[in-house]
């Protein structure tokens, strides 16, 4: 996500590590509303934000599920968390604006 599409002004160190942690809590709320806690082995969120204009947003998400679990495709999981998470970093900027 490019800032600069957005028309952001450049962010502060306190803004950056609340998008940060924005985007985080996005992933895993949007994980553990799809599966039990109980059924996660192993939940590891990575959020990097880059660059000044623009500024990027990445997220790697490390996600092993129990045996219990099996039925439900992890990668897909996965993928949609990032783009919950790429959604609360998009509505944190907004509100910031």
């Amino acid at each position: 996500m490019l800032l600069d599409e957005l028309g952001f002004p450049e962010l502060t160190a306190e803004q950056i590590e609340l998008l940060c942690q924005t985007t985080e809590d996005g992933v895993r709320k949007y994980i553990l509303n799809q599966v039990s806690s109980k059924n996660v082995n192993q939940l590891d969120i990575f959020v990097e934000v880059e660059g000044t204009k623009p500024v990027n947003v990445s997220v790697e998400v490390e996600l092993v599920l129990t045996k219990q679990a099996e039925a439900i495709d992890a990668d897909a999981l996965v993928k949609q968390a990032v783009d919950a998470g790429h959604a609360a970093a998009e509505n944190f900027l907004r509100k910031i604006q």
